[in-house]
């Protein structure tokens, strides 16, 4: 099993911005698909984006596509999500997510979850 663990959350203001990451430990994240959730306060865990096993495709929502970008680095066994021009909307508990099937939008087909990370975006 992989076990991951996010940091980088924090408060921003709108229009600026933050970068988390997810390091993985116990397995490469290479071997898995990865992707970054978020769940706002009395709403659902919804998919943010995605990256492929070895990374060569990514997947966006289309609230966040233009504005956030996932990235991986296999040196440092870490997933990264750097999210630009932030909205107040953007405000959510972020999570990564390891499964098998690239690019899925639903939280059931991943596996395993790391513990979260606060994003504040300030208006």
């Amino acid at each position: 099993q992989v076990q991951l663990v996010e940091s980088g959350g924090g408060l921003a203001q709108a229009g600026g911005s933050l970068r988390l990451s997810c390091a993985a430990s116990g397995r490469t994240f290479s071997e898995f698909a990865m992707g970054w959730f978020r769940q706002a306060p009395g709403k659902e865990r919804e998919f943010v984006a995605a990256i492929s096993r070895g990374g060569n495709i990514v997947y966006y929502h289309d609230s966040v596509r233009g504005r956030f970008i996932i990235s991986g680095d296999n040196v440092k066994n870490t997933v990264y999500l750097q999210m630009n021009s932030l909205k107040p909307e953007d405000t959510a508990v972020y999570y990564c997510a390891a499964g098998t099937y690239s690019g899925s939008h639903y939280a059931s087909e991943y596996d395993y979850w790391g513990q979260g990370t606060q994003v504040t975006v300030s208006s």
